[in-house]
């Protein structure tokens, strides 16, 4: 087709995606959005969920003919369009180069392209353009929130019907987010990330809520769950409580946040650790028990503590090796705010995924998740990851006298081993409940006589 300058000027959202730009477009001139697409030769498939539908957070790249098309459509210079999409700039080989050439794009997915993709507020998008469509946006995690109408944005990659959370009746939330802004100046005059802050203090607290099923003093995060669930989770609490998370605990991951950024509270670390004498960490250390007080929960702490190879207990192991001077040349081990992939909190959209496929097959014992419940599995990881951190310890601990090493090792071995120890059995006791047969169980984990062994047997037993 040949391109034509719009007869309408539309104008793009700040942080918009082009795909969302393009799809306002067509329902601007009360076109489809497939209609409108055929302006462009496409490379690829439009991306879609394992069930077929399109993804929202679906993303285009176009080449610079493809730009200048966009731009003409909407009445708008390019530079207009450049400032305001942050995928404008992207480049991609497939697409063939020149602006005299065929307008062609490529789909990508936006998480890949940019950066996390949420949902736009209807109402404030509805105020802009004078028009009732959906708009998606690259928003980071720390500002979900619209203010002006009281919704929590949510992520757009999952398979799901909803755009937002209301938390009107939650004004905590809103809080943390005026909050953020004060504790992102605070990183940057630390010299770390903001971003790679709040994602610290996101899994350390997405953390928490895996185990807050079992915190009986727990009323908080209950409360605020039902607020932005209606009223009542009660109906499907799983779906809710992986959608609602994010919403429910923000204040806390601000605070969370704003505590380790505080060189107080690292002076407490140190302090919990030896201040150079080389030992275990307490369970009733300053340290956690100051941070429980930080987010309203004085009785966190012991449970904070006992969280042992968690993200908060990595950070603490890097805060301690960057005080000692110990762990070898600068590197992720040395740097607090460096976040193991296995610490980054699960997304929505894939524990939507799994929720899921569990329920596809409730009970069947094929996957592990299915059957083994959660505080179960977090407590398994919990001990693995904290003999794997007492470990990491040990790096340089073999300096020094005859007495001051072995002491050192033999109480981080023997503390390492009693993790692992305690894992083990945690394992045994999972796999038999999980329907794997207890000869297997005993086999697999190679377990001498004693009274697990006897235990499985005794179990095998009476299922004979």
């Amino acid at each position: 087709m040949t391109p034509y300058p719009g007869l309408l000027r539309i104008a793009p959202l700040r942080g918009e995606t082009t795909s969302s730009l393009v799809c306002r477009i067509a329902s601007r001139y009360g076109l489809e959005a497939k209609g409108l697409r055929s302006y462009w030769q496409w490379l690829n498939q439009q991306p879609k969920h394992e069930g077929g539908a399109c993804r929202a957070d679906a993303e285009v790249v176009l080449n610079a003919a493809g730009r200048h098309l966009l731009a003409n459509l909407c009445g708008i210079g390019e530079d207009v369009a450049a400032r305001a999409l942050p995928s404008w700039g992207q480049q991609d080989a497939k697409l063939p180069a020149g602006r005299d050439g065929v307008p062609a794009a490529v789909w990508r997915i936006g998480g890949v392209v940019v950066g996390p993709v949420a949902f736009g507020c209807g109402l404030c998008t509805a105020q802009r353009t004078g028009t009732v469509v959906r708009a998606v946006r690259y928003v980071p995690r720390w500002d979900r929130v619209c203010v002006r109408h009281g919704r929590w944005l949510l992520d757009a990659d999952a398979d799901q019907p909803r755009e937002y959370l209301d938390v009107r009746r939650l004004p905590e939330v809103v809080a943390a987010q005026r909050r953020w802004a004060g504790v992102g100046r605070r990183a940057v005059r630390a010299g770390a990330e903001p971003a790679r802050v709040f994602a610290l203090a996101r899994a350390v607290v997405a953390r928490w809520w895996e185990g807050a099923y079992g915190w009986e003093r727990e009323t908080v995060w209950p409360r605020r769950l039902h607020l932005v669930a209606g009223g009542d989770a009660g109906g499907d609490l799983e779906w809710w409580r992986i959608v609602g998370r994010d919403a429910v605990v923000f204040p806390e991951v601000v605070a969370v946040a704003d505590a380790l950024l505080d060189p107080g509270m690292a002076e407490l670390v140190w302090a919990d650790s030896g201040a150079g004498r080389l030992r275990a960490l307490p369970a009733d250390g300053l340290f956690c028990r100051r941070l429980g007080e930080r987010v309203g929960r004085p009785w966190l702490g012991p449970l904070v503590a006992s969280d042992h190879g968690g993200p908060l207990i990595a950070w603490m192991g890097g805060v301690i090796r960057r005080r000692r001077g110990v762990g070898g040349p600068p590197g992720y081990d040395n740097d607090p705010w460096w976040l193991r992939q296995e610490h980054h909190a699960a997304t929505m959209a894939g524990q939507l995924r799994v929720l899921g496929k569990e329920k596809k097959a409730p009970g069947s014992g094929t996957m592990w998740r299915a059957v083994v419940p959660v505080e179960q599995r977090a407590q398994i990881g919990s001990l693995v990851d904290g003999a794997q951190e007492q470990l990491i310890q040990l790096r340089g601990a073999q300096a020094g006298s005859s007495a001051d090493v072995a002491q050192r090792l033999l109480r981080i071995l023997g503390h390492s081993a009693d993790l692992i120890e305690k894992a083990l059995q945690h394992t045994v006791v999972a796999a038999v409940n999980a329907g794997v047969p207890p000869q297997d169980v005993a086999r697999w984990a190679k377990l001498p006589p004693g009274p697990l062994a006897d235990a499985l047997k005794a179990y095998q037993g009476a299922g004979d």
